[in-house]
């Protein structure tokens, strides 16, 4: 099963529309999502922190900002 992580920051609208549109690719392609809050790490906030949202796939950044569902689901299908 693909990890979905979806970095977010509590106080941005953009992480929540973000979350709101990937959920339900996520759920069809079998993957799990996970949202993580990047000011709770240090390394987090660092990496990502002004770029947030940002997805990554199995440890690795997939897309910043906005996400294409199609492409997205061809990811996960791989």
């Amino acid at each position: 099963m693909k990890m979905v992580e979806l970095m977010v920051r509590e106080t941005c609208g953009s992480c929540e529309r973000v979350a709101a549109q990937i959920a339900p690719v996520v759920e069809r392609c079998g993957a799990e999502l996970v949202l993580v809050d990047v000011d709770a790490d240090p390394d987090n906030a660092a990496e990502y922190g002004d770029r947030v949202p940002v997805v990554v796939i199995d440890g690795e950044e997939f897309a910043c900002w906005e996400v294409d569902n199609n492409d997205l689901e061809a990811e996960l299908l791989r």
